[in-house]
């Protein structure tokens, strides 16, 4: 199955992307032509990261009964300094919230995300580090 999306120029730099029905706007920084109207698109990459094994995470949490109240998930991209920049490594870090969640249920989780389900993240392993971090709060 192919994915499709589209991208329109609205102003200096930004961009108006529909995606699955819904509107986006993309731009940058002043300081690099554009007005800030939006997110950066390196920006989004972490976003799909951290969605992608959010959502497989939360589902898989929920099968084992794992009684979380919330899930923030939490993504530290480290850029290069040479052009073209680009990511060199990304941190995932998710913090659990409830009562009595153990660390070995979350952890399972999350490693069943990022090696059997998130797409994102088996894209990105290819270029990149990717680690992460599990905090657990009640």
């Amino acid at each position: 199955m192919n994915e499709v999306v589209n991208i329109q120029l609205k102003g200096l730099m930004s961009f108006e992307a529909e995606v699955d029905g819904h509107k986006i706007i993309i731009d940058t920084a002043k300081e690099f032509g554009g007005n800030n109207e939006g997110p950066k698109p390196k920006s989004l990459m972490m976003v799909a990261l951290a969605g992608c094994t959010g959502m497989d995470v939360a589902s898989i949490l929920r099968k084992m009964k794992v009684p979380f109240e919330d899930l923030q998930i939490e993504v530290e991209g480290n850029l290069t300094d040479r052009h073209p920049k680009h990511f060199d490594k990304m941190c995932i870090i998710y913090k659990v919230k409830g009562k009595d969640i153990t660390i070995d249920k979350v952890k399972k989780a999350v490693e069943l995300s990022l090696a059997n389900y998130c797409g994102v993240s088996y894209s990105y392993k290819k270029v990149m580090e990717i680690t992460y971090e599990i905090r657990i709060n009640e």
